[in-house]
């Protein structure tokens, strides 16, 4: 490299990969809600540790470590530097040192050289590869250095530096210099010599930065214009920009050329694959796929460094690896700087980027295919000095050819030129426009893509929409083609909707004529947010950054009276909100936007459903009265059938991957029909819970009745049902205890059998069955430390419903922790909500049936307790027995041995029998009935009848057997002591 490098590190080895962490700021979102750092950074090591179980520490190693998150000041020049001798933050000068300066020594020695930023959304990756105002990013830097040290070199050198940069999304190649949108996407096709290449990308000769800086300009122009048209964000997709450079060496004959490649990739979080857990559907792997298979080849390549056999290297199995395989497979310098927030709310996400870039760590490429890319052209013509004259003219020819190359590249050089002028021509235009006219900027998640579209409100009125026609043509999910009307009539400005179609402004949505005022904040659609620029006289110096994507939504959640007050403030030790109060907020912010976008995919491919955010466990708590843990959940409910369904944040994820493609395929104009099993808008109906009531037991420690009637709450702690309960303190048989029966200690129980009866009356006003008649309620509890919950009969349409329910629980010697738990517990009784058609009738009749078996192996359980009791009486008799007659004969001693063996006998038979019987009832309880076939469904209930038949006769049996066996014993006794003399 002809500079000279300014790195104070030692470089790696030229074979192995290079890895960097960086961890950035807090987030404007993640101030507000209080979160706390759990990354450190000490002697080259990354630690992070778990804000659950602060204990818990790991501790990773990387080539580079980068602490960005605090110790830094801003210049005049709105430069991030560090703000003092102590502060150890690493700005992007110092990132662009150790590693851009890496690809810069690479590309001018003729390496191929590769930088991949790998992270979750929002964790910095792009700031790293960007940046942002004053600063610059790797990217950037590297491009303008490239051209300086370019422009001071010698003449007797040439210079060939090409750009292109593209996209990947859903597998698909988006040409991001190309105004031009080929359906399907660009084709990766594969040449023996190159191997995989993009068809058809447009590959744009620069002779100056200054046209690279107006190309990208370009390129995240029509990045943020797709996004929106296919309803995608950044951080689903890959951006992957590609530097050809060629040094021609004039008077030695010689070239030297390299390929850059700078991948920033999509969010992390898409690589998982928990997002398809408890969900019968696979993951949307169009939208995974290239991270999966990144993952894959990262994975196949570590092992093959630590000397595993593997067989296969995933290359081909996806569009990415695919472009990436000369950098993953060793033909390039790797560097990979892994991104990182230093929040304890994303700490699962993190935890997760440090692990994945440890095992990108372990990678060691073979020194051998590392190749320098030099062509000598005066070392092919001396060896072919002593060859035929054919061969002499066939240097001749390719001489003529390079000679032409070079031609062809100065005409594609001025073209590119001319394509650059009319660029800034336009740049120039819009500037003056934004000095004349208020406008709209759009919001983007990423913070990159955000104020990269203007729409100008010009004088007069303006419609905005998805017609070519509207003087603002918008895309995006619903956005109608007439969507509303903008009016600026001297300078004071206003929007008014169209008929029925969504305009929020400020958070709150509008349905007449609203005046706008500078650095609003505008929603169209379900999605779209912009924000308004008044007239300059109107500008201020704030600012403008912090109406980012989040201050929007928190805006409309707050609006919607949805806050981290609402989930409750515990506070910790230190005064701050519970760590997992703001991770609620956090994804409840997170999914507000994809829940809008998956209402509005629904609405137009006419799935009937309607989604809601709720928060689970919002206002319930354990048996000893403690807040549950809260989540985020998402609330489905079809508008035709008002079936509903409860799906969790992981399972909501992973079906808008599924209805994202789904509707990219309504977009693309094909068929859109789908079969039920595959269809993500589609789920079987559930079992839903309703609410819940605590009983407190407290009573019961002192054998006293109680009598509730209490009202059953959801999660939002309002009634959604009124329970009357009796929990009635009672002898073995049955027999209810009365005032003189009272304790005053509950000590005095230790030891003695307790017996309770729980009395489940009637449900009341069930709001459950007032909105849908058809449907049937049940209501579930669990008891101490029973291994199951209980569940009386379902019953359907009836909002009053009476259940009249008796069961009998009985504790045979009362322990300390059980007297523990009748005083500061309570019996939780759940409500669950089913729904569903006749099949699910006909299931809940078999499920009665195994409630009954239930009840009869319980009093199978009693009977065993009867023998064992009567066993040990048996037993004392003897004993006393024997005491008394201590000198009777040996062969009296010898019968009564023998009638105790007869009996240990008999009652190990029983035993014996009683396994099997047990064995039985499991098989009955764990066949289940299927789903949606009422042939099947006929065919299991004879099979249930019969199985049930079997286990009757083998309960009857052995307990007939057992009978039969004490009788015969007890009466050769009587026998031997009548006979006694």
């Amino acid at each position: 490299y002809p500079g000279k490098s300014k790195s104070n590190k030692s470089m790696p080895s030229l074979d192995s990969v290079k890895v960097a962490v960086r961890v950035r700021p807090f987030s404007q979102r993640e101030k507000d809600a209080g979160s706390r750092c759990v990354i450190s950074m000490n002697s080259g090591s990354t630690s992070i540790y778990d804000p659950k179980n602060p204990s818990h520490v790991k501790t990773f190693t990387f080539d580079l470590a980068y602490w960005s998150h605090s110790g830094f000041e801003k210049d005049k020049d709105g430069t991030l530097v560090s703000a003092g001798s102590n502060s150890r933050y690493s700005g992007q000068s110092e990132v662009f040192r150790d590693l851009g300066q890496g690809v810069l020594d690479s590309a001018w020695q003729g390496y191929n050289a590769t930088l991949l930023a790998y992270g979750q959304t929002g964790s910095g990756k792009s700031y790293s590869m960007i940046g942002y105002g004053a600063n610059r990013g790797i990217i950037p830097v590297v491009c303008e250095e490239l051209f300086e040290v370019i422009q001071n070199q010698e003449k007797n050198k040439q210079h060939q530096v090409t750009f292109s940069m593209l996209e990947i999304y859903n597998e698909q190649v988006i040409d991001l210099l190309s105004k031009a949108k080929k359906p399907g996407g660009l084709k990766v096709r594969e040449d023996q010599q190159q191997g995989f290449y993009v068809d058809g990308l447009k590959l744009v000769p620069c002779d100056s930065y200054a046209q690279i800086e107006r190309l990208m300009e370009q390129g995240t122009k029509i990045r943020t214009t797709a996004s929106t048209s296919m309803n995608a964000t950044s951080s689903r997709s890959h951006m992957v920009i590609t530097i050809q450079f060629k040094q021609i060496f004039l008077e030695e004959d010689l070239t030297k050329q390299s390929i850059i490649n700078l991948v920033d990739l999509a969010g992390s979080e898409r690589q998982k694959s928990s997002g398809s857990e408890g969900d019968r559907l696979r993951e949307g792997t169009r939208v995974n796929l290239s991270l999966t298979t990144l993952g894959n080849v990262i994975s196949a390549l570590a092992d093959v460094a630590m000397g595993k056999k593997v067989i296969h290297i995933p290359y081909r199995d996806s569009v990415l690896t695919k472009l990436l395989q000369s950098a993953l497979g060793g033909n390039s310098r790797t560097i990979m700087i892994a991104a990182v927030s230093p929040a304890d709310i994303c700490y699962e996400e993190t935890l997760s980027t440090l692990r994945y870039a440890e095992r990108y760590l372990h990678i060691v490429f073979m020194s051998c295919k590392i190749c320098n890319n030099c062509i000598s052209l005066c070392m092919l013509s001396l060896s072919l000095s002593l060859l035929p004259e054919e061969l002499r003219c066939l240097l001749a020819e390719n001489e003529l050819r390079i000679q032409t190359i070079q031609v062809t590249w100065e005409y594609q050089l001025e073209e590119a030129r001319k394509e650059w002028e009319q660029q800034y021509a336009a740049i120039t235009q819009e500037r003056r426009m934004m000095a004349t006219f208020p406008y709209l900027v759009n919001i983007n998640e990423d913070p990159q893509l955000s104020g990269v579209l203007k729409y100008f409100i010009q004088d007069g009125s303006c419609d905005v929409g998805q017609s070519s026609s509207n003087a603002i043509t918008l895309r995006g999910l619903g956005i109608l083609d007439k969507h509303a009307a903008f009016t600026n009539i001297g300078g004071k400005v206003a929007i008014t909707p169209w008929d029925k179609c969504k305009v929020i402004v400020n958070g709150v949505p509008i349905a007449v004529k609203t005046k706008l005022q500078h650095l609003d904040r505008i929603i169209l659609g379900s999605n779209n947010a912009y924000l308004f620029i008044g007239l300059p006289a109107e500008h201020t110096n704030e600012d403008l950054t912090r109406y980012d994507y989040d201050f929007v939504h928190s805006e409309l959640a707050a609006a919607e009276g949805f806050s981290v007050d609402k989930l409750g403030t515990a506070k910790s030790k230190d005064g701050k909100p519970d760590p997992s109060v703001l991770a609620v907020f956090h994804d409840y912010i997170k999914l507000m936007p994809l829940v809008a976008e998956a209402n509005q995919m629904s609405e137009e491919l006419k799935k009937d459903l309607r989604l809601e955010l709720k928060v689970k466990n919002l206002a319930s708590s354990d048996s000893r009265g403690y807040d549950l843990q809260k989540e985020v959940i998402v609330k489905v409910t079809h508008n035709v059938t008002n079936q509903v369904w409860v799906w969790s944040k992981a399972k909501f994820t992973n079906r808008k991957f599924l209805m994202e493609e789904l509707y990219q395929r309504f977009l693309d104009g094909e068929d859109v029909h789908i079969d039920q099993d595959n269809d993500p808008f589609w789920d079987p109906v559930e079992v839903i819970h309703l609410g819940s009531a605590h009983i407190w037991l407290q009573s019961l420690a002192y054998c006293m009745k109680l009598e509730e009637q209490t009202d059953l709450l959801n999660s939002d702690g309002k009634e959604e049902a009124i329970i009357l309960i009796n929990i009635v303190p009672c002898s073995s048989n049955g027999r209810t205890f009365g005032e003189e029966d009272m304790i005053i200690d509950p000590l005095e129980l230790l030891g003695k059998r307790i017996d309770f009866q729980i009395h489940i009356l009637q449900c009341l006003g069930v709001k459950w069955l007032k909105e849908v008649s058809e449907r049937g309620i049940q209501i579930g509890y669990r008891v101490y430390d029973l291994p199951r919950s209980l569940y009386t009969k379902p019953v359907w349409k009836n909002m009053n419903p009476k259940m009249e329910e008796t069961v009998q629980f009985s504790a045979l010697s009362a322990s300390h922790e059980f007297l523990t738990y009748l005083q500061k517990n309570a019996l939780i009784v759940d409500l669950w909500g089913l729904q569903g058609s006749d099949t699910d009738n006909q299931i809940s009749e078999l499920y009665q049936k195994l409630l009954k078996l239930e009840e009869e192996t319980e009093l199978l359980r009693d009977i065993n307790r009867a023998l064992r009791e009567e066993n040990v009486l048996l037993k004392d008799t003897l004993k006393k027995c024997e005491i008394r007659n201590h000198e009777k004969t040996g062969q009296m001693c010898n019968y009564r041995t023998s009638c105790d063996a007869e009996f240990a006998k008999a009652l190990k038979a029983f035993y014996q029998n009683m396994n099997m019987v047990r064995g039985q009832f499991l098989k009955l309880k764990h066949y289940r009935p299927p789903e949606d076939n009422l042939k099947l469904l006929r065919l299991y209930t004879e099979r249930q009848s019969h199985m049930l038949k079997d286990f009757g006769e083998q309960l009857d049996s052995s307990i007939c057997k057992l009978k039969n066996d004490v009788a015969l014993i007890v009466k050769k006794k009587r026998e031997s002591l009548a006979n006694k003399p």
